[in-house]
């Protein structure tokens, strides 16, 4: 249990106990499945914490060359690589960092596979595919939406890959469950599965939310057992993100003040949705708070939770509390880690969380803390 008396306002801090249940149950499917899980940066890159990652999961994805220099150093091995577009100036740099590269469009790959090629590393190509399938409802986390810039349509392949391709990647899936994967591999190897032996590994991408309570976890290990007793020769990746740091943590803000306007109490925070909260906003999604009634409970006292930038939509609402907040009282947002960490804004200048961890000894270790010269180093 946290001891919120030890940590500073505005703050993420991640449990380590929680993170390290995550860690075992994704290590316990990699091995049960014979699969290979991999940690996806784009929704958790706290590096700090790396070495208690590195305990149960050696491998992980990029998709900059930021993310794959940061594999490099601090996982401590090249970037199963994947972005939307490479650039000539950033190329060479992928190559330093990878062992693998994975190539959004046909054209990217003729473009740049010569140079895979004379780099002389052991580099290992692959090609994203888009199933043209997903159960996504919000569009903007759609990567298989109609008219989508990601991944190659099977229409454009026919039946050869290019010579170099030794690897498909695709990914259609958003904090989605097994059967969502179970019916995502149906359509795959339905339109795709006269390629599969022509490669070497397939990469199922991200969004399998395994360490969820509602998650399915014996029924994804017989999925994946299944598919690969269909293709032996096949190493199949899994890189999700979410599933590493669900529910491993919070963000801790303060009330500043109360606002009323036409009947509506707004307890104005230190914390922005906007800046550091963006997929409430995105999503959207309510977050829940400890303490607080999910939904307006009539007869209790019923708030907004309003952020500090100068956003008119920087809100959320409504939560009801057993009693009236005051400032200065503690607000903690729950699973503040994953999807966060990444997305702050400096927007606004508005005080940047701190990031921290609770670790098991019950103590709390301050991983950074922000300030002026964080905001002013941003905007030169």
């Amino acid at each position: 249990m946290i001891d919120f008396t030890k940590i500073p306002s505005p703050c993420y801090v991640m449990e380590e106990e929680r993170l390290r249940q995550n860690l075992q149950l994704i290590k316990s499917v990699k091995e049960r499945a014979g699969v290979n899980i991999i940690l996806a940066f784009k929704a958790f890159a706290l590096w700090k914490s790396f070495p208690i990652v590195r305990e149960y999961i050696g491998y992980s994805t990029a998709s900059s060359v930021s993310e794959a220099q940061l594999a490099y150093e601090e996982m401590g091995n090249p970037a199963h690589t994947y972005a939307p577009a490479y650039t000539d100036e950033e190329f060479p740099l992928f190559l330093q960092y990878s062992s693998h590269i994975t190539f959004n469009s046909l054209s990217q790959f003729e473009r740049f596979y010569p140079q895979v090629i004379a780099s002389g590393n052991d580099i290992s190509c692959g090609l994203r595919i888009n199933p043209e399938y997903s159960v996504v409802e919000t569009d903007l986390y759609n990567p298989s939406a109609p008219g989508s810039r990601l991944g190659v349509t099977i229409d454009r392949i026919g039946q050869r890959l290019p010579e170099g391709v030794t690897g498909l990647h695709l990914h259609n899936l958003c904090e989605s469950n097994s059967f969502d994967l179970e019916k995502t591999l149906e359509v795959v190897e339905k339109k795709f599965g006269h390629l599969f032996g022509q490669i070497s590994w397939l990469n199922l991408g991200g969004g399998h939310l395994m360490t969820h309570k509602e998650y399915n976890v014996e029924h994804l290990i017989e999925l994946l057992t299944a598919f690969k007793a269909r293709y032996p020769h096949l190493e199949i990746i899994l890189e999700p993100g979410s599933a590493f740091a669900w529910e491993t943590g919070v963000l801790v803000a303060k009330v500043a003040d109360i606002v009323e306007n036409h009947g509506v109490k707004t307890a104005m925070l230190n914390v922005s949705f906007a800046c550091h909260m963006p997929d409430c906003l995105e999503m959207p999604y309510k977050p829940r708070i400890r303490g607080a009634y999910h939904e307006a409970v009539e007869g209790k006292p019923t708030y907004r939770m309003g952020g500090n930038s100068c956003l008119s939509g920087d809100f959320m609402g409504d939560w009801s509390f057993d009693k009236p907040l005051q400032v200065g009282d503690l607000v903690v947002f729950e699973d503040m880690i994953h999807y966060t960490t990444v997305k702050t804004t400096l927007f606004n200048g508005v005080t940047h969380p701190s990031i921290g961890l609770w670790s098991t000894a019950g103590e709390f270790i301050l991983y950074r803390s922000f300030g002026y010269e964080d905001y002013k180093q941003r905007m030169s």
